[in-house]
């Protein structure tokens, strides 16, 4: 191979990362904030990624460069959400009771951080179902499509997650 030709190649690989790029950063931008409710952690998720595919490349195997970042959009956040839980130490925890219970206020802020360490302990694929119908609007058709599943598992599984998350919240809260 001459040094024009792999100068060639780099050139339309780079091309071929930023065709990526702007075509699906807003999507895992979106997925990553839905899940992790910061947008420092978000854009970390949507860097880390395309670092990550600028390193390994994009394997050879994908059929569907949309379902796999998105897959790992929720991955890496996930990650962060319960690494993030995990830095909370007892004490810390103890205080924010006791913040509670002394201010006795509840707002929406409480709600997302609640909702957030709920979503935490779901599986990926749940939180992944979960974010496309929700955040991103899509059917249970859609998302089968994406995933790669029937719509029937997609509702199924759409309805114990949520089911799960209604337990998670109101175990939280009677904890209150």
């Amino acid at each position: 191979m001459t040094v024009t030709s792999i100068h060639l190649a780099n050139e339309r690989l780079t091309q071929d990362f930023e065709a990526i790029f702007r075509e699906h950063y807003a999507l895992i931008y979106r997925t990553a904030y839905s899940v992790t409710g910061s947008s420092q952690d978000a854009e970390d998720v949507l860097q880390d990624l395309f670092l990550w595919l600028i390193r390994k490349g994009i394997p050879s195997d994908l059929r569907d460069i949309k379902a796999y970042l998105y897959r790992a959009a929720v991955n890496a956040s996930l990650s962060i959400v319960k690494a993030r839980k995990r830095e909370i130490s007892r004490d810390d925890a103890e205080q924010a009771e006791l913040h509670v219970e002394v201010s006795g206020t509840h707002d929406a802020a409480d709600d997302r951080d609640q909702l957030m360490a709920a979503i935490a302990q779901l599986d990926p694929r749940s939180v992944e179902m979960l974010i496309l119908r929700y955040e991103h609007g899509y059917s249970d058709a859609g998302i089968a499509k994406m995933l790669g599943t029937s719509r029937t598992v997609v509702a199924v599984a759409l309805h114990r997650a949520r089911a799960r998350l209604k337990k998670i919240i109101r175990g939280s809260s009677a904890g209150r």
